[in-house]
């Protein structure tokens, strides 16, 4: 007898942005999907209508950890406090849709959800709302009482993980310790064995400074931190090479034969992943002890409502947690 796979849950993100236009094109295309999408289902019929869709939830409300049709997607209802505008941020919902992501994460960890993929959110209005965030990477790590996770981006047949997340460009270098690179290089390469099923990941590291230092004339960080954190990782049976300059690191040839690149903050090794697959890449959190996938875009302030929108990174996000959550990446 086989056992039907837990639902996947999916927070709509900014409720004045693309978010809960995506989530409402995903469940008109997988009518029959085991989904669980929470938002706010005042705003979601609203953006129903604007686009001209049937509304095609079952919501529930509130969510008691079973589901009344797994086969279909569901509304689990998160009221927000004042009307959403497609288009309008508006700081005083900014807990509720706070709450939303809460509230699914809670459901992961406590086995009623088999991932959470997340739309996006808008951290500038978050923050105006007096509520520290930096992005959904660090805020799960917060939640879940996780000290160190990674961010990686999967796309256009590239894996690549940062070393730093959002962080000013003056704060990286006093960010890249050798105490990070090495936690960040042994989760990396357990996620690759593990979750993505390479028996042997080989891991190019790339220098933080251009030409990776120069030998020292350029930036002294790849000589005191980066490369004695892949001599260690060598030491302990990780296939880790670097550092590599990141101008010619994602060249075809540099790139045969590995399985991901480790870019030492976000703005190097992005532009080149999102270039080969903006809106089908994915962006995974290594290291929670739930599943985690997101779309590779923001919130789309000026799209939300149009219809002018493309589902498909949030469609890849999904594609991949229930690929990894059924251990077939």
């Amino acid at each position: 007898m086989t056992t039907d796979p837990l639902p996947i849950g999916i927070s709509a993100g900014e409720p004045a942005g693309i978010g809960p236009d995506l989530c409402l094109q995903l469940a008109h295309q997988f009518p029959d999907a085991s989904l669980v999408i929470a938002a706010d289902a005042t705003l979601m019929r609203a953006r129903a209508r604007l686009l001209g869709l049937p509304y095609p939830f079952l919501e529930v409300d509130p969510w008691e950890g079973t589901l009344p049709h797994p086969r279909r997607p569901l509304l689990w209802h998160h009221p927000l406090v004042v009307p959403a505008r497609a288009g309008h941020l508006e700081p005083r919902n900014s807990r509720a849709v706070l709450n939303a992501l809460d509230s699914l994460t809670d459901a992961c960890q406590a086995g009623h959800l088999a991932a959470l993929v997340t739309a996006p959110l808008q951290k500038s209005v978050i923050v105006e709302a007096g509520i520290p965030f930096t992005g959904h990477t660090e805020y799960l790590a917060a939640r879940l009482g996780v000290s160190h996770v990674v961010m990686m981006l999967v796309g256009g047949g590239l894996r690549v993980a940062l070393a730093t997340t959002h962080l000013p460009l003056s704060q990286v270098p006093s960010a890249i310790t050798q105490e990070v690179l090495d936690k960040t290089l042994t989760l990396l390469h357990h996620e690759l064995k593990f979750r993505f099923g390479c028996p042997s990941p080989r891991i190019l590291v790339a220098g933080l400074n251009p030409h990776a230092g120069e030998n020292g004339h350029l930036g002294q960080e790849e000589i005191t931190v980066i490369s004695p954190a892949i001599a260690r990782a060598q030491a302990a049976g990780i296939d880790a090479q670097g550092p590599f300059p990141a101008d010619t690191l994602f060249l075809p040839e540099r790139l045969e034969g590995s399985d991901a690149v480790l870019v030492m903050y976000h703005d190097q090794g992005l532009p080149v992943l999102k270039r080969a697959s903006f809106g089908s890449g994915v962006n995974i959190t290594l290291g929670l002890p739930i599943l985690r996938t997101s779309v590779d875009h923001g919130t789309a302030l000026d799209r939300a409502g149009t219809g002018n929108l493309d589902p498909g990174s949030l469609q890849a996000a999904l594609a991949l947690a229930r690929s990894l959550a059924q251990g077939t990446p």
